[in-house]
Parts: structure tokens; sequence; C-alpha cells
């Protein structure tokens, strides 16, 4: 198994205030929007990104969590069930501008499924998504993110392994492997 370092913790810094400030030219004020992490290693860089917003506004943006496991196309197909991760969503999302943040974008059906899971929670105005990895030419369905972290080329053989220290690790650091 060979391993490349694709961020370390100082470009993840630097990527997740770039990121920071990308989310603040276009939603300003943050009055409309709200912040959706999905489960279960999204929510990681959501907190993350919301950490950051609220220190430079200097207010409270709206953050929750989502789960997308009994909305997943394969949800039925696995030999070992999925086991869900919980929904906390404490605040109506009608008409409000929803950033989806998730750590990796893949294929593209996790995101299809938290749009039809987000629905239980109201009709959003607008519905933007912000990865840290956008894995590029493994798309099954035509999902593009607004906002990237770092753009990736990747084979389907190869995973990218996101390493937090809000996860446990001790130190921050996402990785592309090699399946050998």
């Amino acid at each position: 198994m060979q391993k490349k370092l694709i961020l370390d913790s100082d470009l993840l810094d630097i990527t997740v205030s770039r990121l920071c400030q990308e989310l603040i030219e276009n939603h300003t004020d943050f009055k409309e929007t709200v912040l959706i992490g999905m489960q279960p290693r999204g929510i990681y860089l959501a907190e993350h990104i919301h950490r950051n917003l609220t220190k430079i506004l200097k207010r409270d943006i709206p953050l929750g969590y989502l789960d997308t496991t009994f909305h997943r196309d394969d949800f039925r197909r696995r030999e070992i069930p999925a086991k869900a991760s919980e929904n906390r969503i404490p605040f109506i999302i009608e008409e409000k501008k929803v950033v989806l943040v998730d750590d990796v974008l893949f294929t593209g059906r996790t995101i299809r499924a938290a749009m039809e899971a987000m629905i239980a929670f109201g009709r959003p105005a607008k519905v933007e998504l912000l990865v840290l990895i956008d894995r590029k030419y493994n798309r099954e369905l035509p999902i593009a993110p607004d906002y990237v972290g770092k753009a990736v080329n990747t084979m389907s053989t190869q995973k990218v392994l996101v390493e937090l220290q809000a996860q446990g690790h001790k130190h921050n650091k996402i990785w592309l492997i090699n399946k050998d």
C-alpha cells in the first residue's frame, strides 16, 4: 500500500481559511445561511469551518449534522447493514441557503442522498456543496462542488484518507492511498 500526502496540517489550515473567505464573499453576514455537515466524517470539517467563520464574523452561524444512511441507493445492497448516525439539525432550513459540507466528494451518491434527506427539514432557497477533496474523474452522478479545498485526480482503485485531530489522530493529514 502506497501513501502520498495530499495536505498536511499547515496546508489544511490555509485551505480551510481560503474556503471560509470564499463563503464570506458569497454569503456576507450569513443571516440567511446555515452549515450542514455530512455524517459521519464531514461534520469535523463543518465544525472547523464553523469555528473559523464564527471567529471572523463574530456571530454564531447555525450548524447541523445530516445522516444519509436510509436515503442511499445502496442501502439494501450491502452485506453488512450500514449503521446510521444522528441527524442533528435544530433549525428549519425552509427558505435558507444551505451549505452542505463533506470531506471527500467521490461518486456523488452521498450528496444525492443528502438532497433527499434534507427535505425533512424544509425546502431550502439554495443548496451549495463544499468539499475538502474533490476526487475528479470518478463521478457517477452529475454533481459538482461549489467550494473545493483541493481537486485531486484519482483512479477508482485509489482511496482518499482524511486524518483529522478532531477524529483522534495525532496530526491533520490527508493521504491518497494506492490499494495494491
